[in-house]
């Protein structure tokens, strides 16, 4: 008897036990995965200021080989020296060495400051080739891209990428950056603590801020801005366009300017100018009739089911009975097989 009394016993904690441990585990992989995000914790973009209205800023000069093409303006400052437009063409304004370029690179300034400092950041290693990364803050010694590298929003198009990069960037001959899932090249910022040089053929993405320089070799192209703090920005035969801005589905982007601004001029100017002049003279002499003359005798209203079943009856007493039928022998066998057990046991 004791034996099956522990028998009983056991059956019934094992299957407790394994639920706990079920419940241990899922809270241990719930803790792991906000941990793990924690890490990559969402930043702000940084702020450009006027600097976001410019292609191409340099400090010292500007030079371009072949038909280059900037979609917003050019500035310099403190420089005064931008060579090469045309054969090279701007969609924007050139500015050298006046108020508009200054502020400019004061803002830039900033902007690379704010950049530089941003944390928590994750260490990567110096090829860039071949990875995709989520969004992020990411440190890198000096820099290289050989080949293509993933930038991965995960649905986000607000989703923000910033590379701290101590001296260089290099690309390779064709390299890419492509995004994936939403993510938008005007989120992305790369902080150069020296120059970058964009390889021949590279397709380009983000924000370049560099300390120094940046070179754009023959046919690269850039969807974002090159913008260098004190040396030059040298170009040949490059495309430069602005960032798409993306924005999150689902929400609108614009807003109506127009008010109505007609409202009704008329107003009904006619009213009923005549008014009944008869008024009954009869009067009722007698009890309505077919009702009894001493006093109401009103009856209350009787709801009545309505008739669902076939030949004009009621099923819902039957169903209910019925329904209390089977519970009635369910509960009976229930009791039965119980008792047994218990004295088998």
């Amino acid at each position: 008897m004791a034996g099956q009394v522990t028998y009983h016993v056991r059956r019934a904690i094992l299957p407790a036990s394994a639920g706990l441990a079920a419940v241990a585990v899922i809270t241990a992989i719930a803790l792991l995965l906000v941990n793990s995000r924690g890490a990559q914790a969402a930043q702000a973009p940084v702020g450009l200021g006027t600097a976001a209205n410019f292609s191409v800023l340099a400090g010292s000069t500007v030079t371009n080989t072949g038909p280059s093409f900037l979609a917003q303006d050019l500035g310099v400052s403190p420089g005064s020296s931008a060579t090469g437009f045309p054969p090279g063409l701007v969609g924007g304004t050139i500015h050298l060495a006046d108020a508009v370029a200054l502020q400019a690179k004061n803002d830039l300034t900033t902007a690379y400051n704010d950049a530089a400092g941003r944390t928590p950041f994750t260490n990567l290693p110096a090829e860039l080739g071949g990875s995709t990364l989520i969004h992020g803050v990411y440190r890198i010694g000096a820099a290289q891209l050989t080949g293509q590298l993933t930038l991965d929003s995960q649905g986000d198009p607000s989703a923000v990428f910033i590379f701290q990069i101590d001296s260089t960037l290099v690309t390779a001959a064709n390299s890419s950056v492509i995004f994936i899932n939403g993510a938008s090249p005007c989120n992305v910022y790369w902080q150069v603590g020296s120059s970058a040089t964009i390889g021949t053929n590279t397709a380009f993405l983000g924000n370049i801020l560099a300390a120094t320089s940046i070179t754009m070799n023959t046919g690269a192209t850039l969807q974002g801005r090159a913008l260098a703090q004190t040396g030059a920005v040298t170009l040949d035969t490059n495309t430069i366009t602005e960032p798409l801005c993306l924005q999150p589905t689902g929400t609108p982007t614009t807003t109506p300017t127009g008010t109505p601004t007609a409202t009704p001029t008329g107003t009904p100017t006619g009213t009923p100018t005549g008014t009944p002049t008869g008024t009954p003279t009869g009067t009722p002499t007698g009890p309505p009739t077919g009702t009894p003359t001493g006093g109401p005798t009103v009856r209350p209203t009787r709801t009545h089911l309505p008739i669902t079943g076939p030949g004009g009856g009621n099923t819902l007493v039957p169903m209910l009975t019925a329904a209390g039928t089977g519970m009635v022998v369910v509960g009976g066998l229930l009791v039965f097989l119980y008792r047994r057990r218990m004295h088998e046991s």
